[in-house]
């Protein structure tokens, strides 16, 4: 690897003379080349009223997001801002859509032990949620589970944990009808008894 300005050239890829981390950022680079080539073809520098709308609409649907559309996009302020008939409030300012607040790409790290360490801390917040999900599910099913034994127990229907009370009770009503059923014919009987011995 080459040096520059005493900085490791940590980039792997290379499109419209930038040098990027990632093959899909050379890749979006390449894109973005390829459409400032064919807007450079057809745009016509002497309506700068028409510029000026191409220029806020690639800006507002986010078309150029790389350093090769950032360079198409400034050249193009700067024509606009030259244009005495152009009302220089209507020029949209250029998004950034990264952060350069920290340290480039933390120099003492490889891109591969910068990307292990990234794919570390996102795997711990899932572990954690992971975590919290089971333990949650793990109770609602406890919960579910101890409910079933309680209305299984309080059932007047025989079941697995209740069902030699059940029986015995069946039983001991069927033999209580019988008895008083005996009782009754026994005391017909009898009232027949009388009435035919008298």
């Amino acid at each position: 690897m080459s040096e520059i300005n005493g900085l490791e050239d940590v980039g792997r890829f290379s499109a419209g003379g930038y040098s990027f981390y990632t093959e899909k950022d050379a890749a979006l680079a390449e894109n973005e080349k390829r459409k400032v080539e064919y807007l450079e073809a057809r745009l016509d520098y002497s309506r700068p009223d028409s510029i000026l709308r191409i220029y806020n609409k690639t800006i507002e649907e986010r078309i150029f997001r790389s350093p090769v559309g950032h360079f198409f996009l400034k050249n193009l302020q700067n024509f606009l801002l030259q244009q005495p008939a152009i009302d220089k409030s209507q020029i949209a300012d250029i998004p950034q859509y990264v952060s350069y607040d920290g340290e480039f790409r933390e120099q003492s790290k490889t891109a591969p032990k910068r990307q292990a360490t990234v794919v570390k801390k996102k795997e711990e917040p899932k572990k954690s949620n992971a975590l919290t999900v089971s333990v949650v599910i793990n109770l609602v099913l406890a919960a579910a589970v101890i409910a079933m034994f309680v209305i299984t127990l309080k059932s007047d229907q025989p079941n697995i944990l209740n069902y030699e009370k059940a029986i015995t009770n069946r039983y001991a009503s069927w033999e209580q009808e019988l008895t008083e059923r005996e009782k009754a014919v026994r005391v017909k009987e009898r009232e027949l008894n009388m009435q035919s011995g008298q």
